[in-house]
């Protein structure tokens, strides 16, 4: 089994931190510890050496006979004697009166300065050896002092340990708490996710403040929910529809072969088979748009690419041959990215719709709203409806400019209580209009799925005498 720290990136974290701290601060304390020692030693015999030349120079001119006792200078600096050629004390401060030679060192005419530790009986010293004067017998004079405790004993390396040894487990400690606490809305996430099952992906986790690493996280955590959720919603849609409207024509159609079945002699081949293929038809169209359903957003229709609205509808209307005439007005350069195939349905289902309701013309408008008038129309789009609600952040929304495709026809007025529900799948506001006279009742919600696909949204917005259908997606 992996150790603890290897099995958690909060231990990982903390040993990384741990050891860089130690990488760092270790070298730094050696460092340190060595250029203290080396101020404070030069500092010493700094003191030592200007003892020693101040000495010399009171012997050389003659204020300071042999013999007598030596003025002490710098108080910090009372070990101080004059040594003949021949090994002889000559003079002598009161602290050194008593103590051995404080050193045999003896400087050359050429380096008249040395500077030296030695350790006596008594104590260890540092101090200075400074000839007299140039003669081969000049006497040598030695100024010292007790070396200072900092450079005498361990005390300072101690201390520094001590102190490098709790900087590094605070910074441990610091990284530990901190990445805990940084770590912590992932632990929460983790185990809302874990609450997370398939008959149920309506849960969403908890998004931290701010916008660091971790709430990015858990924003697309949320969104991937969002599109499992919806995934999931088409299919349990895409069977409830196929095992409810398929049922209808399935039936019917055998109950006509049954009853030929029966009654063969009775049976009028051709209205059996022409009824046969009408039911077959629509059995096909209905499978075709719940398939279309299923597969709006999926990855099988990645592939987008550049289409341009007004070339769309002219391409469109070239190979229609409808029963009203239509009319256009269409904006040139009005530019989207998406699926052509998926606009195209929409543009076909939306002039579908509009053919089996107007009275005397349908008309065709492409246009470019600016963002501002798309934010405008998005919330008059979430005003009026879910529709406009799960969509009307996309279109528009982020300042740019936004293509509107819309479709009119003088037929009946939609109410608004109704401009939401039309949209829902096989929903028909005229209960008595047969299915095959009103299409399979996909095509609406093939558009509204279509649109939210595209970062856009689609729309019923008021047409005195008719019907205004508005298709908004983000321009290029």
């Amino acid at each position: 089994m992996a150790p603890w720290w290897a099995r958690s990136l909060r231990g990982r974290v903390t040993l990384i931190a741990t050891a860089v701290a130690a990488l760092v601060l270790i070298p730094v304390a050696i460092v340190g510890v060595i250029l203290t020692r080396s101020v404070v030693a030069s500092a010493v015999f700094a003191q030592t050496r200007d003892t020693a030349e101040r000495v010399a120079f009171e012997m050389r001119g003659g204020a300071l006979p042999m013999g007598s006792t030596v003025p002490v200078p710098n108080p910090s600096v009372d070990l101080i004697q004059v040594v003949g050629s021949d090994g002889r004390l000559l003079s002598t401060s009161d602290a050194a009166r008593n103590l051995p030679p404080l050193s045999d060192v003896r400087p050359s005419a050429e380096n008249r300065v040395v500077n030296t530790t030695n350790c006596l009986p008594t104590e260890c010293v540092h101090l200075s050896a400074v000839r007299v004067s140039m003669h081969a017998g000049s006497p040598i004079v030695y100024a010292g002092r007790s070396t200072p405790g900092v450079l005498r004993t361990r005390t300072l390396e101690a201390v520094v340990i001590a102190e490098v040894a709790l900087l590094i487990g605070l910074a441990a400690a610091a990284t530990w708490l901190v990445t805990g606490r940084a770590l912590r809305p992932v632990a929460t996430m983790r185990a809302e996710l874990d609450a997370v099952h398939a008959g149920d992906l309506s849960h969403r986790v908890t998004q931290p403040p701010g916008d660091d690493e971790v709430a990015q996280l858990a924003r697309s955590v949320n969104g991937t929910l969002a599109r499992l959720e919806r995934s999931a919603e088409q299919q349990r849609q895409f069977a409830s529809d196929a095992s409810h409207e398929l049922r209808t024509p399935i039936a019917g159609l055998r109950a006509q072969l049954e009853s030929a079945q029966l009654y063969p002699a009775d049976t009028d081949v051709e209205a059996l088979v022409t009824s046969a293929l009408r039911d077959t038809d629509r059995l096909e169209a209905i499978i075709t748009d719940l398939l279309l359903l299923a597969r709006i957003g999926s990855r099988v229709d990645v592939v987008r690419e550049r289409v341009d609205l007004a070339d769309l509808v002219r391409k469109e209307l070239a190979v229609r041959s409808d029963k009203l005439p239509v009319r256009v007005d269409l904006a040139e350069g009005v530019v989207v990215e998406g699926v052509r195939l998926q606009l195209a349905r929409v543009l076909c289902n939306l002039l579908d719709n509009a053919q089996r309701h107007a009275e005397h013309t349908v008309r065709v408008t492409v246009a470019r709203e600016s963002g501002r008038d798309g934010r405008a129309n998005g919330r008059n789009g979430r005003a009026k409806g879910r529709n406009g609600r799960a969509s009307g952040r996309e279109s528009g929304g982020d300042g740019g400019d936004v293509a509107v495709l819309a479709v009119e026809n003088d037929g009946a007025e939609i109410a608004e209580a109704d401009r939401e529900r039309i949209f829902e799948r096989f929903t028909r506001l005229d209960a008595a209009r047969s299915r095959d006279a009103g299409g399979t009742g996909l095509g609406l919600a093939i558009a509204r799925d279509v649109a939210m696909a595209h970062r856009g949204r689609i729309s019923v917005e008021d047409l005195p005498g008719g019907a205004r259908f508005v298709l908004r997606l983000p321009a290029v």
